[in-house]
C-alpha cells in the first residue's frame, strides 16, 4: 500500500525551461497527484527532444535529467519517495537517456579495440589517456588562476564530488568475480575505509568549507551550465544501466588514470593563492590514492571485465573516451570564459551568494 505524503516546498532551483518547471512543481506534490501535476510530461519530453539540436548543452533537458536521477541518489529534491519509480518519471528519464547516449556516441570517437585480455586492455587505456590532448585546466589552476577562478572551479566540481564515487558504485551489483572485487577495492578507499571523515566527498566538503562555500549538495546547481550537469548525468547514465556496465568501468579507469598529476597541480594552485591544508587536503589525498587506483582500475577492473566478458570491451573503451571528451569540454568552457575575462558560471558567485569571497574563511 502506498503511503500518502504531504506536499513539499518547491526546490529552490531556477527552472531552465518548461520541462524542468513542470517537474519541479510536480515533485513538490504527492506522486498520487501525477495525473494533474505531470499530465502531458512524456509528450512534452518527446517534443523537447525532437526540437533539441545539442542535448549536451541543453539547459532544460540536462536539469530535468539531473532532477530525475536525483530521485535515485537522494539529497537533491525533497519529494514523495514514490516519485523514484513512478512510470511517468521513468519513461521520461529513459527517453532523455536514449537521446543523450545517441549524442555521445556520435560525438565521441570510438577508440581502437585491443585484444580482450587484462594486460592489453590496461595498456590501451593508459595509451588513450596519455594521448589525450585536451586543455590543461590543472596547469592553469597551478600557475595563473585568480582566487575567484579557483573558487569557481570548486563550484563546478561540487556537482560530482560531493557525491564522489556514488555514480560508479551503481556498477557493483552489475559486475561479478574479479572485476567486482577490484571495483570494491577502489570504492572502499573512496568511502574512507570505514571512516566517514575520510570519505573523499567529506574531504571535498572540507575544501568548500575552507573557501567559505555552501557544502550542501546541489547548493550551486543554479550557477553551473548544462555541460557540467551533463558530466554528472553521463556518469549516472552509465552506472544505472546494466547494459552500459562496460562504459562505467571504462569511465572510472580513465577518471583514475587522469587524476593523480592534476590533483598535485590543483593543490599547488591553491597553495599559490595562500590556502593551506583545509583546502588542499582533498587534492593531496588523491596524489597517492589515485596513483594506486589507476593500476587497479586499468588491469584488475577494466582488464578483468573485458577478459571475463568480452562483449563489454567496446563500451569499456567508449566509456574511457567519453570521460576524456567530457572533461575536455568542461575544461574548454572554463578556460575560454576566464581568458575572455568573464565568469564561467551562469551567474557570478558573489552575486549568487550575496556575500564576497573571503580568504579569512580558510583554516590553516
Amino acid at each position: 500500500m502506498h503511503l500518502s505524503f504531504p506536499s513539499f516546498p518547491i526546490a529552490p532551483f531556477q527552472t531552465r525551461g518548461p520541462l524542468s518547471s513542470q517537474l519541479l512543481t510536480a515533485l513538490s506534490l504527492p506522486a498520487d497527484d501525477s495525473g494533474s501535476s505531470l499530465g502531458g510530461f512524456i509528450v512534452a519530453t518527446a517534443e523537447a527532444l525532437g526540437q533539441c539540436t545539442d542535448i549536451v548543452n541543453d539547459d532544460d533537458l540536462q536539469l530535468t535529467l539531473f532532477l530525475l536521477y536525483g530521485l535515485h541518489y537522494g539529497g537533491v529534491v525533497q519529494s514523495d519517495p514514490a516519485w523514484e519509480w513512478h512510470p511517468t518519471t521513468i519513461v521520461a528519464r529513459v527517453a532523455i537517456e536514449q537521446a543523450l547516449e545517441t549524442s555521445l556516441r556520435a560525438r565521441v570517437p570510438q577508440p581502437p579495440l585491443p585484444s580482450s585480455n587484462q594486460d592489453a586492455v590496461a595498456r590501451a587505456l593508459f595509451a588513450l589517456t596519455i594521448a589525450d590532448q585536451g586543455p590543461s585546466l590543472s596547469r592553469y589552476l597551478a600557475r595563473k588562476a585568480t582566487e575567484e577562478q579557483a573558487v569557481e572551479f570548486i563550484v563546478h566540481r561540487s556537482i560530482y564530488t560531493l557525491k564522489e564515487a556514488d555514480p560508479h558504485s551503481w556498477a557493483i551489483p552489475r559486475l561479478t568475480g574479479r572485476a567486482k572485487a577490484a571495483l570494491i577495492e577502489i570504492q572502499a578507499d573512496e568511502y574512507g575505509g570505514g571512516r566517514p571523515e575520510r570519505m573523499h566527498s567529506s574531504l571535498f566538503a572540507d575544501t568548500m568549507c575552507g573557501l567559505g562555500l555552501d557544502t550542501r549538495y546541489a547548493g550551486y546547481v543554479d550557477q553551473v551550465p548544462a555541460l557540467v550537469l551533463c558530466s554528472f548525468n553521463m556518469m549516472s547514465l552509465f552506472g544505472l544501466n546494466r547494459r552500459l556496465r562496460g562504459a562505467i568501468v571504462g569511465h572510472l579507469a580513465a577518471f583514475e588514470m587522469t587524476s593523480a598529476i592534476p590533483s598535485r597541480l590543483y593543490g599547488d594552485g591553491f597553495r599559490r593563492l595562500g590556502f593551506y591544508e583545509t583546502v588542499t587536503r582533498y587534492f593531496d589525498e588523491h596524489i597517492e590514492a589515485d596513483a594506486v587506483h589507476e593500476q587497479i582500475a586499468g588491469r584488475d577492473l577494466a582488464g578483468a571485465l573485458a577478459e571475463d566478458d568480452p562483449q563489454t570491451l567496446p563500451d569499456i573503451m567508449f566509456g574511457a573516451a567519453a570521460c576524456l571528451a567530457m572533461d575536455g569540454w568542461v575544461a574548454e568552457h572554463l578556460l575560454k570564459s576566464w581568458q575572455a575575462g568573464r565568469s564561467s558560471l551562469r551567474s557570478p558567485l558573489a552575486e549568487a551568494t550575496g556575500r564576497p569571497l573571503a580568504r579569512s574563511a580558510v583554516a590553516s
